[in-house]
């Protein structure tokens, strides 16, 4: 289940979740209906999908009605493992560079976090 599944539908007296949701573009004289979008809109209308099948326009606009996506999209093995890597050599260069600082600055003018002393 997505994280949307709280709302619910936008109808007089339906308490059933919204699965859809129910916009308008006005110059076009269209109504677009599609997945519940992420966030609640003012100007848009979240439907059940009861409600969505039974929607009707006024005569002379048209319904554009997208596919609900069952998947989440999100990135996969491949994407994180590719993430994950790039996280792991950006760490062993940071840790070498930071080794490297810590053998040339033989000085006792210290280190602390990401601050270091430079001396004048």
């Amino acid at each position: 289940m997505s994280s949307f599944s709280g709302r619910s539908c936008s109808r007089v007296s339906c308490r059933a979740t919204a699965t859809m949701t129910l916009t308008y573009i006005y110059a076009e004289s269209k109504a677009v209906l599609g997945p519940i979008a992420a966030f609640s809109e003012p100007h848009a209308y979240d439907l059940c999908a009861r409600h969505a099948s039974k929607l009707t326009v006024p005569n002379g606009w048209s319904v554009d009605r997208e596919a609900l996506v069952t998947e989440s999209p999100g990135p996969n093995e491949d994407d994180l493992m590719a993430i994950a890597d790039a996280i792991r050599e950006v760490a062993r260069a940071s840790d070498s560079a930071e080794a490297e600082i810590v053998t040339k600055d033989s000085s006792n003018l210290g280190r602390r976090g990401h601050l270091r002393a430079v001396p004048s």
